[in-house]
């Protein structure tokens, strides 16, 4: 080993025989060596020590200015390890540096400074790191403090101990391309909280999650002004193209310990094909998951692709309340449903699960989000899921795989949601509630919509479609005197309602429906055309667990004004659901469907005259005629054994 003498460095640049900048230190690598060259004015605060193209520089403690260090050349055994106190600059212009029996450190790049260090993958360079097999390092790059990834160069990095990148403070991304090819830990770790505003970032070939953010400290400051001391475990996501690959056992694509704030015109595509782990520590199933956050997840923009091939695996999941008010995400889980109590693993288990613990199994999901946390006997509720614009697509095909699950209350009002799944199509843990948007849920062995509390049905445009009896379209648990409220809105329900279901708005049952087969769906002057999926003849009403009195052989609907229902139509129109339903429809052909008045009041643009008795005159129930003209105090019609009436506020 030896030590670089900064006097002489510093005297060939006063010569002329090296041209540098001010506060600027260039390590060329090449081959088994180096040559660092010092600017004048900051050699007296750095300490140089080389040996081959293992390079160490120090910084004084004095140091009062930032240097930047520019790593250019190519070396198969060498690194760059640099400490101190001050913040500074690294750039990486053009360098391939790998570690292979370390000296200083066995990371490739190691910055042992707890300050902001600016990373500045130059432009139009390519640069390639690989740490020591090796080693105790925490990253093939690692920075101690807070790493800034700027410019449009590209990094590649093999993370051969642990993790690809890590700092041990935040991480920001701004234009930058960064690939981690491999890591035996994350491909990227930091603590505090997670920027990307611009960039590349592609992951595979991890050991464990692609992307994660935790907690620096014990407790999180959420997130501040300019995150300005931050310490929340957020990541922030507002631009660029994020895609990861993972294959570990129970790994995350993108995690973090905080809220996960997405937003702006951004890709991220997430393909997790691990099955789930049984966690020693915890002793409970651990599964994968694309999107992960233990707070919120906030979505108002962004293209999202997540797919999970692997047991047990989900597509987004977070602990607390996840809003969803822009954006494209689709969503697809085809893994089996995930068991392992310890000792006995399946995964591809299709036992019953009623009575198992939930420690023991992971089901494959879409969306989930939410907490129900059992206390003894009783139960709590925390989080919960808002929807009120975008676009949402959700496919499970594997046991147990719900499309959208929320262990607390779920509220819809806008966006488009198209859902086909194996167990329940959308699953609430207390109260449901549809006021906008547009909804279809498909169950193929469960309920189309299943609320563990009441089923809210305010407005907006539902098509639900339920598998064979006792499951039904729009479930409620009425086990505990919970109901469907069908108050609103268009609602199309191929499996029919739960029992005891509270009608306000006038639902009709049809006589008949067909599997694969376009409908024609007409109310007052607007027209829905719907197709049919194959449809399960299923058994006739009964009880079970989902309440049951119906089966996917029914179909009942409610609109605003009295319908008119024809099956076997051709339809065109605007379309929503991909293509299985249209709005602003045209209808040709068909033939008439009956109806069979169910209960509920039809609304007021529908009250023309008593048609039964062919009369202009409006009557009420008791038999008085009010004329032609409404009162004041009428409050809606309803209709009683087939006849309109008014509901006056008397």
């Amino acid at each position: 080993m030896k030590k670089i003498l900064v006097s002489a460095i510093v005297m060939l640049v006063s010569l002329g025989m090296m041209a540098q900048n001010d506060n600027t230190v260039n390590v060329v690598y090449n081959g088994t060596t180096a040559t660092v060259s010092v600017a004048n004015n900051v050699s007296q605060y750095l300490t140089v020590t080389q040996q081959g193209a293992h390079v160490s520089i120090e910084q004084s403690d004095s140091l009062s200015t930032e240097i930047t260090y520019n790593l250019s050349g190519s070396t198969t055994d060498g690194e760059f390890y640099m400490s101190g106190s001050y913040k500074a600059t690294v750039e990486l212009n053009g360098l391939t540096l790998t570690n292979t029996t370390p000296v200083y450190s066995g990371a490739a790049v190691h910055i042992q400074n707890g300050k902001r260090i600016n990373v500045k993958v130059i432009t139009g360079t390519t640069n390639t790191l690989v740490d020591a097999a090796t080693g105790s390092q925490k990253g093939c790059l690692y920075v101690k403090g807070h790493a800034e990834f700027k410019q449009q160069g590209t990094l590649n990095v093999v993370g051969n101990v642990k993790h690809g990148i890590k700092a041990g403070e935040y991480i920001s991304v701004k234009n930058a391309t960064l690939n981690v090819t491999s890591a035996v830990g994350d491909g990227i770790s930091c603590n505090e909280y997670f920027l990307m505003e611009s960039g590349t970032i592609n992951i595979s070939g991890t050991g464990d999650d692609g992307i994660q953010c935790d907690l620096d400290g014990d407790t999180s400051t959420g997130e501040t002004e300019d995150h300005e001391d931050e310490d929340s475990g957020n990541m922030y996501i507002s631009g660029g193209t994020i895609t990861i690959n993972s294959t570990a056992v129970a790994a995350k694509g993108i995690k973090c310990e905080g809220d996960m704030f997405i937003s702006g015109d951004l890709v991220i595509n997430v393909t997790t094909t691990g099955n789930g782990t049984w966690d020693e520590d915890d002793l409970e199933t651990k599964a994968a998951c694309g999107m992960s956050a233990d707070g919120d997840i906030n979505i108002s923009g962004g293209t999202f692709t997540l797919t999970a091939t692997g047991s047990g695996g989900k597509g987004m999941k977070c602990d607390s309340i996840l809003t969803i008010s822009g954006g494209n995400i689709t969503v697809a889980t085809s893994g089996g449903l995930y068991y392992n109590n310890g000792t006995t693993e399946y995964t591809n288990y299709t036992g019953n699960t009623d009575n198992v613990s939930s420690d023991y199994y992971s089901s494959p999901k879409g969306i989930k989000a939410g907490l129900k946390t059992q206390n003894g006997s009783s139960y709590t509720y925390s989080g919960g899921m808002v929807i009120s614009d975008g676009y949402v697509k959700v496919t499970t095909t594997g046991t147990n795989g719900e499309g959208i699950e929320c262990k607390n209350t779920l509220d819809i009002t806008g966006g488009e949601i198209f859902v086909n799944a194996y167990d329940d199509g959308i699953n609430s843990g207390r109260d449901m509630t549809i006021t906008g948007g547009y909804v279809y849920s498909r169950a193929t062995n469960n309920d189309g919509m299943d609320a563990n509390g009441n089923c809210y049905l305010n407005g907006g445009l539902v098509y639900a479609i339920g598998s064979s009896s006792p499951e039904v379209a729009v479930d409620a648990n009425s086990e505990e005197g919970k109901k469907v409220y069908v108050n609103g809105g268009v609602l199309i329900a191929v499996g029919g309602i739960e029992n005891g279901s509270s009608m306000s708005q006038a639902t009709y049952r049809a006589s008949s429906v067909s599997s694969n087969t376009w409908y024609s769906l007409s109310y007052g002057n607007d027209v829905v055309a719907f197709y049919t999926p194959t449809i399960n003849a299923g058994g006739g009403p009964g009880p079970g667990p989902g309440g049951g009195g119906s089966n996917s052989s029914q179909l009942v609907i409610s609109v605003p004004n009295t319908p008119t229902l024809k099956s076997g139509v051709t339809a065109t129109g605007t379309g929503i659901f991909e293509d299985n339903c249209y709005l602003d429809a045209t209808a040709s052909g068909g033939s008439s469907v009956s109806l069979t008045y169910m209960g509920g009041t039809v609304g007021i643009e529908d009250f023309e005259m008593d048609q039964q008795v062919n009369d202009p005159r409006i009557f009420t129930l008791d038999g008085r005629c009010l004329g032609t003209t409404l009162p004041e105090d009428f409050r809606g019609v309803y209709i009683q054994n087939g006849k309109k009436h008014v509901k006056l506020d008397r």
